[in-house]
Formats: C-alpha cells, structure tokens, sequence
C-alpha cells in the first residue's frame, strides 16, 4: 500500500481529496491536515509514503512544511497540489525537496500518475511546467559570448528594476517583499557585479542583455 497524507487549508478539497485517492487502488489516506504545522506533525506520526501539499496555508506554509518534512523524513516524499503555477510558488517548493509539482485543475488519472511516480522516488511535473522549467534552462544557458552570470534569478530581478529605474520601495512594492530584503538583493548585486553604485549596476544589466535602455525618459 502506499500511504498518503493530504494537507489543505479548505475542508471541502481535503475531503474532496480523502475520497478520491482512497478510491485508488493499493493507495491508502492515513490523515489529513488544515496547516503546515499540523502537516509536519501528521507525517512526523503517521510516516506516510506521500504527502499531498497545499501550498498557500495559514501558521507554516506548504513550502516551510516541505522543508521540515523532507529534513526529518527522507523516506516520505511531498507532492505539491496547489492552485498556484507561478515561478514565486514552483521554485521554492522544488527547492524545498518537492518531488512532484500539480495544479488543482488536474485529473484524477493524473495525480493517480504523480502519486504512484513520486512514492517509487521519481519526479513528477504537469506538462506546463515541466515546459517552462525547460525554457527556464534553455534561457539561463550560458552563451560563447556571455559567460554564466554570477546573479540569482532574484536578484537579476532587481537588477532589471534597478535598470528600469524603480526605487527600493518600488521594487519591494513590485516583487512582494520588504524594503530590507531588496536592500539585501542590491547590495548583492553591487558585490556579484563589482557595481558600486546603480548607475554602474545598471551599465552591468545593459552590457549583459539583462535589461535593455528605454526609449522613454529616465524617473
């Protein structure tokens, strides 16, 4: 049998969730969780071979509770289904040992597919975003005339911000984020790109094909 766990913070996709995968065969539902604390706590007891994962939870969200279960339990596997497809989501789970990645719109032949691959320690992706992580290679790929940047894909983010003339505010604004975690991004991209301020920084982004001049007149 393999052993399933599903956290979701909406009661009506857990039970939606429980009686599907119950209904597959030599696939059994040990427990359900409404958070990422009690998702950790559920897998920490029952050892399941899969946790189905939400990622937008109240408390410790699914990315979190995908780290602290894979730290502590290599044998279970975590297979993110969410509603959320962007880069912001997809990324860190995958980082966070996510070893299958589906959206909620799936069918129930497919994540049947993903359960089986993930709890035999394979991977599993929807089609979308097994394209788009193939892109994301492709583009990152370093050229005979452009060496590997030095920059995370965060950080090149900022940078292009940088380049099209926000602020700090602006971009924390734009990404999301607190005004100090973009002080800590430029202050990287300073130290990677050698910039020492941004107006250099920004002489980096064009040089490189990072960002491109605007035709409009500058903030």
């Amino acid at each position: 049998m393999i052993r399933v766990a599903i956290a979701d913070d909406q009661r009506v996709i857990r039970d939606g969730l429980s009686t599907l995968v119950g209904l597959i065969a030599d696939v059994e539902v040990v427990g359900t969780a409404s958070d990422g604390a009690e998702a950790v706590s559920l897998a920490q007891d029952a050892r399941p071979d899969v946790v189905l994962m939400d990622l937008r939870m109240p408390d410790v969200d699914g990315t979190e509770a995908t780290r602290r279960i894979r730290a502590s339990l290599p044998d279970t596997q975590v297979l993110v289904l969410t509603t959320y497809a962007d880069d912001e989501s997809l990324f860190p789970a995958l980082h966070a040992g996510a070893r299958g990645y589906l959206t909620k719109d799936a069918s129930a032949d497919e994540i049947e597919r993903a359960i089986r691959a993930v709890a035999a320690g394979h991977t599993h992706l929807d089609s979308a975003i097994q394209e788009r992580l193939v892109a994301a290679v492709v583009d990152a790929a370093p050229t005979e005339h452009a060496p590997p940047d030095p920059l995370t894909s965060r950080e090149l983010d900022v940078l292009r911000l940088i380049a099209a003339g926000l602020s700090n505010a602006e971009i924390a604004a734009a990404l999301v984020v607190s005004r100090a975690t973009v002080k800590t991004h430029v202050n990287h991209v300073f130290a990677k790109t050698g910039a020492r301020d941004r107006a250099q920084a920004v002489r980096y982004a064009y040089e490189r094909g990072i960002a491109q001049p605007s035709n409009s007149s500058s903030r």
